[in-house]
C-alpha cells in the first residue's frame, strides 16, 4: 500500500475542492449568459456594449437608471453621425441632466444619414457595403437586448435632433407599444413641404455620399409618406409630445462674429447635425438650417392642431441649428419625459 505525503494530500484536496466550486458554479453562469435570461437592471453606471443586427454589431452607449428602474430614453443623433461615439454623449450635458434620474439613456451609435429607417438597400454613390436597417434595429433588435437587462420594451421614449428628431417622430408612430413619448428639436416634420425632397437629397450627399433613392426610392415613393410626420400625423393622437425650434438667428450659443471668419472651415451641411460646435460660417449654415427647421415645424404644429391633437411646444426668440440649443431643450423637455415614463 502506498502513502501519500502530506503535501500531495494537501494538493490533492486543492484540486477536488476547485473541481467541486466550478460544478457548483455552472448552472448560475449558463442561466445568466443564456439567450433568453434576463437580469436585473445596473443602478446608475455608464457602460458601452455592442448588439447584434442586421447590420452588424451596432455600438450602444448606455448610462444606466439611478435606481435601477425599467423606463429607457433613446436619445437620436443627426445628420452627420459618428462610428465612435453618440454626440448627446459629448456635445450635450445629456447624461448629468439624467444621472439621478430612474431612467435608462440609451444613445446608438452611428447611421449617419439614415434618418434611423430601413433603407431599400446600400447606396451605390459610397460603396456602402451593408444595407441600412435601423428601424427594425431600434425596435427589434436592440430593445430585446435592453430587456435582458431589465429595460422594459413598452416604457420608453424617444427624441432626436434634426433629422433625429424627424426619426423619433416615425418610431414613435408606427410602435406606439413601445414608445410613450417623442421628442423633435429642430427637427424636420414636414417633408411633403415643396423642395424638402431635394433638399434632403443634396444633405445627404453632403453627409457622407448617400444616395437617398436607397433609402426611401425616388421622390414619389411611398416610404417618402410613410417617413413623413406630417402626413401619418394622425397616429400620433394621445402621444406625449414635446416640439421645439429656435428661429434661426444667433443667440447665447452661436459666436456671430465668426461670421466673417475663414470660409474654409465650413461646407454646405457642415451644421446639420454635425458633431462638433458651430464656428466661423457654419453659423451662417446654422441660421439657414433653422430657419428651414422652423417652417416645418411651424407647419406640424398647425396639421396637429387641425387634428385637435396635444403637445408642448418651444419656440425660442433666438437659436440656431446647434448643439447648445438642444441640450437646453433636452433639459426643458425632462420633465415631460420622466412624467410619461414615471421614471422620477
Amino acid at each position: 500500500m502506498r502513502i501519500h505525503g502530506p503535501g500531495r494530500s494537501k494538493r490533492v484536496r486543492r484540486r477536488l475542492i476547485a473541481i467541486a466550486a466550478a460544478v457548483l458554479a455552472l448552472p448560475a453562469f449558463v442561466a445568466v449568459t443564456g439567450p433568453t435570461a434576463a437580469v436585473a437592471a445596473p443602478a446608475g453606471g455608464y457602460e458601452e456594449v455592442f448588439v447584434d443586427s442586421s447590420m452588424g454589431p451596432i455600438k450602444v452607449q448606455i448610462q444606466w437608471a439611478a435606481r435601477g428602474g425599467n423606463a429607457a430614453l433613446y436619445l437620436l443623433d443627426g445628420m452627420r453621425a459618428r462610428d465612435d461615439r453618440n454626440a448627446w454623449s459629448f456635445e450635450t450635458n445629456a447624461l448629468d441632466q439624467f444621472r439621478l434620474d430612474n431612467v435608462t439613456l440609451v444613445m446608438p451609435v452611428g447611421g449617419q444619414s439614415s434618418f434611423y429607417s430601413d433603407w431599400y438597400g446600400p447606396s451605390n454613390f459610397n460603396g456602402q457595403k451593408v444595407t441600412y436597417k435601423w428601424e427594425t434595429f431600434l425596435t427589434r433588435e436592440l430593445p430585446n437586448y435592453l430587456a435582458t437587462r431589465g429595460v422594459s420594451r413598452t416604457n420608453n421614449a424617444v427624441t432626436g435632433l434634426s433629422m433625429g428628431g424627424s426619426a423619433a417622430f416615425t418610431l414613435a408612430a408606427y410602435h406606439r407599444d413601445q414608445f410613450k413619448f417623442a421628442g423633435s428639436y429642430s427637427g424636420y416634420l414636414n417633408l411633403s413641404a415643396p423642395g424638402m425632397r431635394e433638399m434632403i437629397r443634396i444633405a445627404m450627399l453632403e453627409a457622407g455620399g448617400f444616395n437617398s433613392d436607397a433609402m426611401w426610392g425616388p421622390p414619389w415613393d411611398q416610404q417618402w409618406m410613410r417617413n413623413d410626420p406630417f402626413v401619418f400625423a394622425p397616429m400620433l393622437r394621445g402621444l406625449s409630445m414635446y416640439i421645439s425650434s429656435g428661429n434661426g438667428l444667433p443667440g447665447e450659443y452661436d459666436a456671430p462674429g465668426a461670421l466673417l471668419g475663414s470660409l474654409g472651415s465650413s461646407n454646405l451641411q457642415g451644421s446639420l447635425g454635425s458633431s462638433g460646435s458651430i464656428t466661423s460660417f457654419n453659423t451662417s449654415n446654422a441660421m439657414g438650417l433653422e430657419s428651414l427647421a422652423l417652417a416645418n415645424t411651424r407647419a406640424f404644429q398647425m396639421r396637429l392642431e387641425s387634428l385637435g391633437i396635444s403637445a408642448t411646444y418651444d419656440f425660442t426668440a433666438q437659436g440656431t441649428h446647434n448643439w447648445g440649443y438642444w441640450s437646453a431643450e433636452l433639459w426643458k423637455s425632462r420633465p415631460q419625459i420622466l412624467d410619461a415614463l414615471n421614471a422620477w
